[in-house]
């Protein structure tokens, strides 16, 4: 009697500070992971390289256990997906990143690359909270805001990969904070890790007296605002600090405004919430979002919530890249 091999995938997760790589199955079951610091010293072919030994180490724990099928990668862009590499990435100091072609080569293997948010809906949708949902959409709060999206049960992934790049939204029409891509205005600029702390700063910049003086968020950082980081505002925040309430609840509102935002351009029936900001701080992220959103959307709010996939939901939508090649055009 034939037996049916295990099918299984690699999954790549590159981020600017740490790559992460799993095997899994058509399941959704990872068999074996490994994480590395993200390599920047050996210029834009390095990171290749260093995906290709992570690889390799990983083909050893997976030998007996299935037959690998393909290559997944999911990663912050801008990309090129008809070149299968990144164009310029923003935290990678390189102006050309070739991820599929050599990765290809090295292991004779179909490869596939989709921006990070677009790998992560994919994961939600085929192993996570989106298996019955045909318009659903997962938005990253983190170092950066991003997000990825199906309607009508196709995955949207614009011309060069870089569709839904919803942290790019403008929530600040008066455009007081500047955004990392240089723009004025931006969601991101306000809401994500990395704007948060400029937006705290501008907030307490305006509002003086000695209850902004004595909170706890400026006891914690000595009453020197450069000091104020996003991880000691919600410490602050869930400590019961009422100025780092305050705050908390302004951002909640941007988000609030965004998420609106994503509810009219897609009208998803559901939208996942992940990244570090997220999964970190639920109560004080979600909750505000919820009571906002329908103040600002048109369209029928659906359900949001927490992905229960986690911190490795682009791990899960590049092991589905393998899988599903036919979602998106997937850089190859």
């Amino acid at each position: 009697m034939m037996t049916m091999t295990r099918r299984l995938a690699v999954g790549v997760d590159l981020g600017a500070t740490n790559v992460r790589v799993a095997v899994g199955d058509e399941k959704g079951r990872i068999i074996a992971r490994i994480s590395d610091r993200t390599d920047k010293t050996r210029g834009p072919e390095g990171i290749s390289l260093q995906i290709e030994r992570m690889i390799r180490r990983l083909q050893g724990e997976a030998a007996g256990k299935g037959e690998i099928k393909g290559i997944g990668i999911g990663s912050a862009g801008p990309l090129d997906l008809r070149k299968g590499c990144l164009i310029k990435p923003t935290n990678l100091p390189f102006d050309l990143v070739p991820l599929v072609e050599p990765l290809e080569d090295a292991f004779h293997l179909p490869t596939y690359l989709l921006n990070d948010c677009s790998t992560a809906v994919m994961g939600e949708r085929f192993f996570g909270a989106g298996k019955k949902h045909e318009n659903l959409a997962y938005i990253t709060i983190s170092t950066g805001i991003g997000g990825g999206v199906y309607v009508d049960g196709h995955l949207l992934v614009g011309k060069d990969g870089n569709a839904v790049e919803i942290g790019h939204f403008t929530i600040d029409f008066e455009g007081r904070l500047t955004c990392g891509c240089g723009k004025r205005g931006h969601w991101e600029a306000y809401c994500s890790g990395s704007g948060i702390p400029n937006y705290v700063r501008l907030l307490l910049s305006e509002a003086q007296g000695s209850r902004v003086e004595e909170s706890l968020l400026m006891r914690r950082v000595n009453g020197d605002l450069s000091l104020v980081t996003a991880k000691t505002l919600y410490e602050c925040a869930k400590a019961g600090d009422p100025v780092s309430l305050e705050i908390v609840e302004k951002i909640g509102f941007l988000n609030s405004v965004g998420f609106a935002c994503v509810v009219d351009a897609y009208d998803p029936s559901l939208i996942t919430v992940g990244g570090s900001i997220a999964l970190k701080n639920e109560d004080l992220v979600i909750a505000p979002i919820r009571r906002g959103v329908g103040e600002h959307a048109m369209n029928r709010v659906p359900e949001i919530r927490i992905t229960p996939l986690g911190g490795d939901i682009v791990l899960y939508g590049a092991l589905a890249m393998v899988f599903h090649p036919e979602e998106g055009r997937c850089g190859r």
